[in-house]
C-alpha cells in the first residue's frame, strides 16, 4: 500500500515528527511528558519551548501544560539555574560545558528530563536533541548527554541574488528575493531557521558573495529594515546574520572615487556604514568579502594586499564586535594557457601565506576545502596550518556544483570526513583539519567551518529529496566532526523515512556509496572538471583546456596529468608540510585518487591495483554506469514503502541519473581512446 501523507512533498525535511505508534517505546517514556517547567524567560527559552511543544503535540499527540513541580516534566533552564537542578547535575558537568554546549538528562527519582543549556541558545540545541531522540524512537530512561559543539562558527553561505536567481543554485529560486526585493512572506524563511537550528547552525550569510549593483545596497537604508526582519527571524533560533558586500562600495553606492582601504575618507565611510548597519541590527555578524577574485574589485587594484583590505573592515567592524570573514578563493582566472608554470593551485597560499600575522583579530580567512574549486575529489588546501596566527575557517559546498547539481546523487559527507581527518603535519602528526580549524592547534579567536547552500523555493528545499541529506549531514559533523558518515547517514534516513529496516539499509547504502559512484563515471585520479564551461554540468573532457581560467588536464597521445612537483612541475607540492609533500612529489607515494592532480604520467603507468591507467579510466567509467543503474534499481525495490511522491521525485531523478552517466561514461572513454590509442582489454564498445 502507498503511503500519502500531508508531508509526502518533503518540505518538513528530517522535521517530519510523525506519531509515534511504538507502543512499547510509548509505555516506557511517555510518563516524562505531562508538563514543562521554563525556569528562565528570553526569546531563544520561547523558540526553545515552542519547538517543544510542538513535537511532543505531533509525535506523542499531548499538550503540554505549564507545571509547578519538577515530576514528570521536562524542565527548561540555563546554567544560571544551578541551585534548582543541582540534585541531578553536578557542578564539575556544569563547568564542562562551552557557549553553546547542554546536557540533556533523566532525573530518575522525579521521572524528569532536564534541558540545561550553558546560555539560552544551548538549551534550544538541547529540545533539538531531545526531539531528534523521540523521531528515531530512543530509550529515554537513563539519558546522560552532555555536549558540546566543536567548532564555534557554523555557517551557511547563500548565493542569492536580489532578482531572485540563485548563483549555482539548483532546487529554484531564493527564499529571501524576487523581483529585486526581499520576499512579502516571511514564514518558509522561518521554516528554514527551524532547519538549520535543529542541527546546530549559527551563522548565516543572504547573499551571493558577488555582490552586484542591487545587492550592493544592502546595506542601506533601502534594504536594512528587510535585512531586520530576516535577521528577527534567524535570531529567534540563535543563527546570527551577516551580509556579502561589495568591497567596491564606497565607489558604487557612496559617491567617493576610490576603495583604496588605506584612504581616510574611505575608512571614515566604512565606519560610519557600519554603524548604520548596527543601527538597524544590533547583533549582526559582520561582513563576508569576496575581493580580488575572478574580475571582483579589491585592494590589488590600490597596490595594496589582502591584510590592508580586510583589516579597514575590520576595523569598522571591531567597536561592535563583528568580524570580517575574507575568501581566500583568489586567483588569475586570465591564465594564458599557453603558459605551463602559472598553477591556479598555488594561488591562494602565495597570496596569503606571507601575511601570516598581518590581519586584525577580528579577521577570519574562509578558506575552500581544496585547493581548486569543490572537485569530486581534489588534495586539501595547503592553507590549513600554514598560518599559525590568523583566524582560519573552513569552506565547503553544499550544493553540488560539481558534483550532480542534485540532479545526480552525490552524498557528500563522506568526502567531507576525509578532509577534516586529513593530517596536515602542522605541529607534527595529528594536526588534523579539524583541529586546526577548531582552534585547538593555533588557538583561533575565531574559527569554525562554512559552507555554500543548497536550498531554494522547490517544495523539497533541494530538488532531490536525498539532497536534503548533505544539509542534514553538513549540520551535524560540523557540530561534531567525530561522527562517522554511518551515524549521520542513519539519523537522517530515520528522520526522514521512518524505521523500516529495509528503507533504512537501502537508502544508507545508496547515500554511502554515491560519491564514489559519481567519481567513477567523471573525471579520473583527482585530475577534475572535464565540465561543460559556465553551467558545468555535463561531460566535455576539453571544456576548460585552452580556457583563461588555469583548470587543465594536459592529456596527449603519450600521457595525462598535471607535474606540480618540485623537480619537473609548478612546484605545488612544496606548499606542504614535509611529510604531505614528500608524499605527493613522489609517482610512487602519491596516493592514486589524486595521482593526476600531481603528476603528468603514461597511459601505460600502473596504479597500485596493477591496472594502467588507461584501463583503470575504463575500468571505473563502465563500472560507474552499472552502479548509477544500481542506484535506481535498489530505490525501485521501495515502491509502497515510501510515500508516492518522494519516491517518484527521487526515482525521476536517479534515471536522468543512470543515462546521464553513459553520457560520461562514453565521452571520457571515446576520448581517451582516441588520444592513446590503446584498446580497452576487456574489449567493450568504445566509439
Amino acid at each position: 500500500m502507498v503511503i500519502k501523507t500531508k508531508e509526502a512533498h518533503g518540505y518538513e525535511g528530517w522535521l517530519r515528527y510523525r506519531k509515534v505508534v511504538n507502543e512499547a517505546w510509548l509505555k516506557k517514556n511517555e510518563r516524562f511528558f505531562r508538563g514543562v517547567v521554563t525556569l528562565d524567560d528570553s526569546l531563544l527559552l520561547h523558540t526553545a519551548k515552542e519547538e517543544l511543544l510542538r513535537g511532543v503535540a505531533a509525535m506523542l499527540n499531548k499538550n503540554l501544560v505549564d507545571a509547578t513541580n519538577q515530576e514528570q516534566v521536562v524542565i527548561l533552564a540555563t546554567c544560571s539555574h544551578y541551585e534548582d537542578v543541582h540534585h541531578a547535575i553536578e557542578r564539575a558537568t556544569f563547568n564542562e560545558l562551552t557557549d553553546d554546549g547542554y546536557i540533556v538528562k533523566t532525573t530518575e527519582e522525579k521521572d524528569s528530563l532536564l534541558i540545561v543549556g550553558k546560555s539560552d541558545k544551548g538549551v534550544l540545541y538541547a529540545v533539538f536533541h531531545l526531539l531528534r531522540l523521540i523521531q528515531m524512537e530512543e530509550n529515554l530512561e537513563h539519558l546522560n548527554i552532555v555536549e558540546n559543539p566543536k567548532n564555534s562558527l557554523r555557517m551557511l553561505n547563500h548565493w542569492d541574488n536580489m532578482d531572485g536567481s540563485i548563483e549555482r543554485g539548483y532546487a529554484g529560486e531564493s527564499i529571501f528575493f524576487e523581483n529585486n526585493q526581499f520576499v512579502s512572506n516571511l514564514d518558509r524563511v522561518k521554516d528554514y531557521a527551524r532547519l538549520l537550528s535543529s542541527v546546530g547552525m549559527n551563522s548565516i550569510a543572504i547573499n551571493n558573495v558577488n555582490v552586484h549593483a542591487v545587492e550592493s545596497k544592502l546595506i542601506t537604508p533601502e534594504y536594512l529594515p528587510d535585512v531586520a526582519k530576516i535577521a528577527d527571524i534567524f535570531r529567534a533560533y540563535g543563527i546570527t546574520t551577516f551580509l556579502s558586500v561589495n568591497y567596491a562600495s564606497t565607489i558604487e553606492i557612496g559617491g567617493l572615487e576610490t576603495a583604496d582601504p588605506l584612504d581616510a575618507n574611505v575608512r571614515r565611510w566604512w565606519q560610519e556604514k557600519t554603524k548604520e548597519v548596527y543601527d538597524y541590527i544590533p547583533d549582526f555578524g559582520g561582513y563576508l568579502v569576496k575581493a580580488d577574485s575572478e574580475n571582483r574589485p579589491g585592494p590589488f587594484t590600490y597596490g595594496r594586499n589582502h591584510a590592508d583590505g580586510a583589516n579597514m573592515l575590520a576595523e569598522a567592524l571591531e567597536p561592535f564586535k563583528g568580524i570580517v570573514l575574507w575568501r581566500c578563493f583568489v586567483y588569475d582566472c586570465h591564465q594564458d594557457w599557453r603558459d605551463r608554470t602559472t598553477d591556479r593551485a598555488k594561488a591562494a597560499y602565495d597570496h596569503f601565506k606571507p601575511l601570516d600575522g598581518d590581519f586584525n583579530e577580528n579577521v577570519i580567512l574562509q578558506i575552500k576545502n581544496g585547493p581548486m574549486d569543490f572537485q569530486v575529489r581534489e588534495p586539501v588546501s595547503p592553507l590549513f596550518g600554514a598560518m599559525p596566527k590568523t583566524n582560519q575557517v573552513l569552506e565547503f559546498q553544499v550544493t553540488q556544483e560539481y558534483t550532480g547539481q542534485q540532479r545526480h546523487l552525490c552524498y557528500l559527507v563522506p568526502q567531507w570526513k576525509e578532509v577534516l581527518d586529513f593530517d596536515t603535519y602542522a605541529k607534527g602528526m595529528g594536526s588534523t583539519v579539524k583541529s586546526v580549524v577548531d582552534g585547538t592547534e593555533f588557538g583561533y579567536k575565531y574559527c569554525g567551518i562554512t559552507a555554500v547552500s543548497n536550498v531554494g523555493n522547490n517544495d523539497n528545499w533541494t530538488g532531490h529529496t536525498l539532497a536534503q541529506a548533505n544539509l542534514f549531514g553538513y549540520g551535524r559533523l560540523i557540530w561534531d566532526p567525530d561522527l562517522s558518515s554511518e551515524t549521520i547517514t542513519n539519523e537522517w534516513v530515520r528522520l526522514t523515512f521512518g524505521h523500516d529496516d529495509f528503507v533504512v539499509e537501502q537508502i544508507s547504502s545508496m547515500l554511502l556509496d554515491s560519491w564514489s559512484i559519481y567519481e567513477n563515471y567523471t573525471a579520473p585520479l583527482g585530475v577534475g572538471w572535464m565540465v561543460n564551461t559556465g553551467h558545468h554540468y555535463g561531460p566535455d573532457v576539453d571544456g576548460y583546456e585552452y580556457s583563461p581560467w588555469g583548470t587543465y588536464h594536459f592529456a596527449d597521445w603519450k600521457g595525462i596529468g598535471v607535474d606540480r612537483t618540485v623537480e619537473t612541475g609548478t612546484g605545488y607540492t612544496d606548499q606542504y608540510f614535509p611529510e604531505n609533500a614528500k608524499m605527493y612529489n613522489s609517482v610512487e607515494t602519491c596516493p592514486d585518487e589524486l595521482l593526476l592532480f600531481f603528476h603528468h604520467v603514461p597511459y601505460t603507468h600502473k596504479l597500485k591495483s596493477g591496472k594502467t591507467v588507461i584501463q583503470h579510466i575504463y575500468d571505473t567509467h563502465f563500472e560507474g554506469v552499472e552502479q548509477a543503474l544500481s542506484l535506481k534499481k535498489r530505490w525501485q525495490q521501495l515502491e509502497g514503502k515510501v510515500d508516492e511522491t518522494r519516491y517518484k521525485d527521487v526515482l525521476a531523478r536517479l534515471e536522468e541519473q543512470s543515462e546521464h552517466a553513459k553520457e560520461w561514461r562514453d565521452k571520457i572513454n571515446t576520448y581517451f581512446y582516441r588520444k592513446s590509442g590503446i584498446d580497452d582489454e576487456k574489449g567493450r564498445q568504445i566509439y
